[in-house]
């Protein structure tokens, strides 16, 4: 990687070497391994090593532990950069995906799960401190709806060739997991070549940072972490083992998934720019309740596979609106508070993330709905949390008790 290069310098630099371009770039390369480790999971563990509810929640709860560990990367950033780290992470991921299919057994997916979901959660701290250091505040909400619908077409690309392929071509796990961390580690070697080191003119503080005034940024950083898991763990493991969803049915619904994300993530951030932080994620978490009870009514009442299909994709859509939490931290933060509280805050996400996936397929293995009505209860109490953004939050007014307080000194 090149020698240091200002941040203030950035608009000498073509285009395409731009920090915005590189975020872009590892917003794509990121997806290629982790939508494909996905979208081939619950079809490969139950098919391949004859997982149920209790061996996927074991496995989602060790892939948490990383995030949990994530305010490691604190420590890491004493020896190396934010944009290294950020790089290493993606190649670890991009190798561990890659050998998934390696090692079929309960023990050897837990091993590769760990280590692939080090390289995801490390990348992921790094880059949510990276984007809010780089994107200039009033340009962010643009910026990050662009990045999520980057990763959205990333992954739409990565399903497109699954469906497209696996049964024209015969392909196997082995197959598609090689390939898609092959492309990861692949862009990875080139953003390392192609792009200096930026230089932010923010240092940021190299110890872990706990403020009183962001309570309620941790708070909601904790709800939104237990209800991700609702999602990421039960929703796409229901589909195969209650509707029997193959390879490529699964993976089509996720196409599209992506490419409605794709072609709406623009204007969720031109929306969040206009009505705000609490109109958006109040509008997301109310939205969210809704869609944990129906998913409830598909036990209660019968529902079938297109009300199950229509309930995912509407799911996911609220979680693309998760950036608006990171708009509202940058708006409340010290400039040199960024790195530090994006590896606590991911610690603090991942709290619940390491006890509720086990904890649940237990749950689960008698009674999905009651999964799906704590879910919903979740997201009502984090819609409470919401109430209590200011319209206009900044240092010194970040909740609503806190409206006419003195900036603070930091």
């Amino acid at each position: 990687m090149a020698d240091p290069f200002p941040l203030s310098r950035a608009a000498e630099l073509p285009v395409w070497r731009r920090p915005e371009a590189l975020l872009y770039l590892m917003a794509a390369a990121m997806p290629l391994s982790f939508a494909t480790w996905s979208a081939l999971l619950n079809n490969f563990v139950i098919e391949v090593a004859a997982f149920t509810g209790k061996e996927i929640g074991w496995l989602h709860t060790v892939r948490e532990i990383p995030g949990f560990l994530a305010i490691g990367v604190i420590l890491i950033l004493l020896v190396m950069r934010e944009q290294v780290l950020a790089l290493v992470a993606l190649a670890l991921l991009g190798a561990a995906t890659g050998l998934t299919a390696w090692f079929p057994s309960f023990t050897g997916l837990l091993v590769m799960t760990l280590l692939s979901s080090i390289g995801f959660h490390y990348f992921e701290t790094v880059n949510q401190s990276l984007q809010l250091q780089w994107i200039d505040k009033a340009r962010a909400p643009v910026v990050l709806g662009r990045i999520v619908a980057v990763g959205a077409g990333a992954s739409l690309a990565a399903y497109a060739a699954i469906v497209a392929l696996w049964d024209s071509l015969g392909l196997d796990y082995n197959t598609v997991y090689l390939a898609s961390g092959g492309l990861t580690i692949a862009i990875t070697l080139f953003a390392a070549i192609a792009y200096p080191q930026f230089e932010n003119p923010h240092p940021q503080h190299k110890h872990m940072v706990l403020r009183s005034r962001y309570w309620l940024y941790y708070a909601l950083q904790f709800m939104a972490g237990a209800r991700r898991q609702i999602f990421v763990v039960f929703a796409g493991f229901m589909m195969v083992e209650r509707f029997g969803m193959k390879v490529s049915e699964m993976t089509l619904l996720l196409m599209l998934n992506y490419l409605i994300n794709m072609a709406v993530a623009p204007a969720m951030g031109r929306a969040l720019g206009k009505y705000g932080e609490r109109n958006v994620m109040g509008f997301e978490y109310i939205g969210l309740t809704l869609v944990f009870l129906a998913y409830g009514g598909l036990y209660w009442f019968g529902w079938g596979l297109v009300i199950a299909s229509g309930l995912f994709i509407l799911d996911q859509l609220f979680f693309a609106l998760s950036f608006s939490l990171k708009t509202y931290f940058q708006k409340i933060a010290d400039p040199r508070d960024i790195a530090p509280t994006a590896a606590v805050a991911f610690t603090i996400n991942h709290i619940a993330a390491v006890f509720l996936p086990a904890a649940l397929g237990y749950l689960w293995a008698s009674s999905p709905d009651y999964v799906f009505v704590l879910g919903a209860g979740m997201a009502l109490f984090a819609f409470g949390l919401i109430c209590l953004i200011p319209r206009h939050p900044e240092p010194g007014n970040e909740t609503v008790f806190s409206r006419g307080l003195p900036q603070p000194a930091e």
